[in-house]
């Protein structure tokens, strides 16, 4: 019985030590993002990030739909052949009727 209860505390104790080390990290990110504010040209630098993950948004919503895109130029791409036969197929029929 002493063995489960040591396990189980390990495992609330690693769980807290996880917690704490995000915890952790999170603030020291958020400090260097003050720090970087700090220095000359910094918030110029963080704009510029900001206006860089906007741009990367965008880009990703638009490459997204590039598949629904390719779907639909093929399926055009179909139908034209299958007209291009249809119509050769029909030429061929009325100049063996002429």
């Amino acid at each position: 019985m002493t063995t489960e209860t040591t396990t189980e505390q390990t495992k609330s104790g690693e769980t807290t030590q996880e917690k704490d080390l995000v915890t952790r990290l999170a603030d020291a990110g958020e400090e260097a993002l003050h720090r970087l504010t700090e220095l000359p040209g910094g918030q110029r630098a963080l704009n510029a990030v900001n206006d860089l993950r906007t741009r990367v948004d965008d880009l990703a919503k638009k490459v997204r739909g590039i598949d629904a895109l390719e779907e639909r130029v093929s399926k055009l791409e179909q139908d034209v052949a299958s007209l291009k036969k249809a119509k050769a197929s029909a030429r061929a029929t009325s100049s063996k009727t002429s």
